[in-house]
């Protein structure tokens, strides 16, 4: 997300529809094929990345409200596709019974495990993104934020360049529900929902858009909030609720008075500079 929304300028509410794909791409070849893990997040990073493709050539002619709109349309339907195509997704119940992750053999089944493993595919997406967070790539992307006519005019190619982040940014979610599958071993529909895309704008926006690691910190932030809900012994029904509003009074706050989020534009050996 923080690849379309920071660094290009363009806010996209699919990315909780993308991210499904991932979950229920792995789930489906889990379960019916038996493939491995390494196997199945690659093709479901292949998939959700040619689905970005198809979905981002019309709907990136868009820009400012009405990309959002399109992107939401987009939403809606793969939600709907995973409530309704129950031979695949199992409907409204959807899949279960996910085996573990096997690696070298052996299943990882400890919440440890799992974190190592976490870490380490989250240090490689990470590591493909600062790629892309370097000059002379980020320019223009950067260039379309700022003003996309004057890029144009000054011969960036906007299409292929607004294009190919949210292919790019596809793909990622793809594997965030990858590994989410892997963790519940249980997936429905309720976990793709337009509030889930919401959530994803929420923690870019708040840890700092257009920063490599503002995301990182916004997503630490706003999931440590439910436990402190947690420790304060609130009730489970009642959490729920004042979370989605702790939610929403972090992002009004930091669109006030700190709209280059928490941590803003940062590059190790330079101040921040907020935009």
């Amino acid at each position: 997300m923080n690849l379309i929304a920071g660094f290009a300028g363009l806010l996209s509410v699919a990315q909780a529809g993308f991210y499904g794909v991932g979950a229920y791409v792995a789930a489906f070849l889990a379960l019916q094929f038996h493939t491995p893990f390494v196997l199945n997040l690659t093709v479901s990073a292949v998939v959700a990345g040619g689905l970005g493709f198809v979905v981002g050539g019309p709907s990136l002619r868009l820009r400012g409200d009405y990309l959002v709109i399109a992107t939401f349309s987009f939403q809606v339907i793969v939600l709907g596709v995973f409530t309704n195509w129950t031979s695949v997704t199992g409907g409204p119940m959807g899949l279960y019974g996910i085996p573990p992750v096997h690696v070298l053999g052996s299943a990882i089944t400890s919440p440890l495990g799992f974190l190592v493993l976490v870490a380490a595919t989250a240090a490689i997406v990470l590591w493909i993104a600062s790629r892309l967070a370097r000059p002379p790539f980020v320019r223009t992307p950067k260039a379309i934020r700022e003003d996309h006519v004057l890029a144009a005019v000054r011969g960036k190619n906007v299409a292929r360049t607004k294009l190919s982040l949210f292919v790019v940014s596809s793909a990622m979610a793809a594997v965030a529900g990858v590994l989410n599958t892997y963790y519940m071993r249980f997936i429905d529909p309720s976990s793709f929902t337009v509030m889930e895309s919401i959530f994803i704008i929420t923690i870019v926006i708040v840890g700092g858009a257009g920063n490599l690691y503002g995301p990182i910190v916004g997503a630490v932030v706003l999931v440590l909030l439910p436990e402190i809900l947690r420790l304060m012994g609130i009730p489970s029904a009642a959490a729920a609720n004042i979370r989605q509003i702790l939610y929403g009074l972090a992002l009004v706050a930091c669109m006030l008075w700190r709209p280059q989020g928490l941590i803003g534009e940062y590059a190790f050996g330079r101040e921040a500079t907020p935009k």
